[in-house]
């Protein structure tokens, strides 16, 4: 059964702020609204306009970062380059190794001073097993890469504060610098894996605990994490620990994917062609339902047309944030180059600002917050939730749908099949009133669509 107290909650704060933006209409209906991005000539590339210094390696970095999760053509990658882009991301579990060649092959026509590369080894759930162990991940890096050197080289997804004090990966920093093989090293996180197994006296520790012990153990020169208009807590403290130590900021999940329309969609689909709808699904329509018709008329009053101008939005939200250096963004084609070089050094005014308060508030029951993990501890079922909907995002947002499957698949344990029957105990818990136990069941139907 659906949460009542969690529905009754979502249900008043959703009335609520949809009258706010009654009562604000037209207010971004006008050129210096959310399309600010496409002000650019058709017939003019945008450039990036504005380059922050990354902490304490001193390179001035493009504040449009690339993120290389989804990429398959090195030509996009070199548009982006020739029109000032120089901070590129990667790691080696992009697209198999492959996102590194790519991205090898297209920097050679360019100064390699010019361009500043972090890439990431393959996710960490156990302590290194010797230093020669992290040699090899990173030497298979520079070959992929077909560089002399990599900018900033970093733990991925670490999932525990133990990891950023292995003695086996700074042995190996210390010798990968000295040959002048790695300029500098970081970390990168954005919740705890199921994967990760932690020892009997060990307590799981949270995105901002894990950062936090990398900025106290001073070694590592760059961050990156996840950080957004609707989860800014732990973001904010890692930030100003990072401003005040010179490390390099870098953020990454800046996007919001929520999925209630095509739920909407899919259950009148169902019942259209005769599919068994369950009572569970019924009870999400008959909500769900509602929800979309005041989305509508959000839209129509705030003058969107799509999640395109509420992605760019959230970008400059972080942008505008001055302890970040550069944010990521996952380029795919050339139609994003010119959606979203566009947003370099342009702040967002005070009524976007308000329109992104507003939005929070009317949809901040359809978004699971990264790095959150609140509601996992009560349920009965031990279903990992926030890494799911992280899965369902790479599946729907970043359009990775092979790679979300695949690791949906060898999740461990239970995954959201146990929720439909489930009596919710996650939407109870959940301290944002996230609609999670149905946003779960699709999230389940989504993620084994190409098994």
């Amino acid at each position: 059964m659906l949460s009542k107290s969690r529905k009754g909650i979502k249900r008043r704060n959703f009335i609520k702020k949809s009258s706010v933006g009654l009562l604000g209409a037209g207010m971004l209906n006008s050129k210096k609204a959310l399309s600010n991005e496409k002000e650019t000539s058709k017939n003019k590339t945008p450039k990036i306009k504005e380059y922050r210094t990354l902490g304490r390696t001193g390179f001035k970095v493009s504040d449009i970062g690339f993120g290389g999760t989804k990429i398959n053509d090195e030509e996009v990658l070199k548009a982006l380059i020739r029109e000032g882009l120089n901070y590129i991301d990667t790691s080696e579990s992009y697209r198999n190794g492959n996102g590194e060649v790519l991205i090898g092959n297209a920097i050679k026509e360019f100064d390699r001073k010019s361009l500043f590369i972090t890439t990431k080894m393959r996710d960490v759930l156990n302590p290194f097993d010797s230093k020669e162990q992290v040699l090899k991940l990173a030497r298979g890096s520079l070959e992929r890469l077909n560089t002399e050197y990599i900018d900033c080289y970093m733990i991925h997804a670490a999932q525990n504060t133990e990891i950023v004090k292995d003695k086996y990966f700074h042995e190996a920093m210390n010798q990968l610098k000295s040959e002048g093989r790695v300029r500098f090293c970081g970390v990168s996180c954005h919740g705890n894996s199921p994967t990760y197994v932690p020892s009997e006296n060990e307590t799981l520790k949270k995105m901002d605990e894990i950062l936090l012990s990398a900025v106290e153990d001073g070694r590592f020169d760059v961050l990156l994490m996840a950080y957004n208009y609707q989860m800014q807590d732990m973001g904010n403290r890692v930030m100003k620990a990072c401003k005040e130590n010179n490390i390099g900021m870098t953020i990454m999940k800046t996007a919001i994917y929520n999925n209630y329309v095509r739920i909407k969609e899919q259950i009148e689909k169902d019942i259209k062609e005769g599919i068994e709808v369950t009572d569970f699904r019924k009870q999400v329509m008959q909500l769900w339902g509602q929800d979309v018709e005041q989305a509508e008329i959000f839209n129509k009053k705030y003058n969107l047309t799509g999640e395109d101008e509420i992605k760019s939005a959230t970008i400059r939200f972080a942008l505008d944030n001055p302890n970040t250096d550069s944010v990521l963004v996952s380029f795919g084609s050339f139609e994003d180059i010119d959606k979203y070089l566009a947003l370099s050094g342009k702040p967002l005014s005070s009524s976007e600002h308000k329109m992104l308060k507003d939005y929070e508030e009317a949809f901040g029951c359809f978004y699971c917050r990264h790095a959150c993990g609140e509601c996992e501890k009560y349920c009965p079922h031990h279903v990992p939730v926030n890494t799911i909907m992280r899965y369902n995002q790479y599946f729907h947002a970043q359009d990775r749908r092979e790679y979300a499957t695949e690791q949906y698949a060898s999740l461990p344990g239970h995954n959201a099949e146990m929720c439909e029957k489930c009596k919710g105990y996650c939407e109870k818990a959940c301290p944002h009133n996230v609609a999670i136990q149905s946003m779960l069941n699709f999230a389940h139907k989504d993620l084994t669509t190409l098994a």
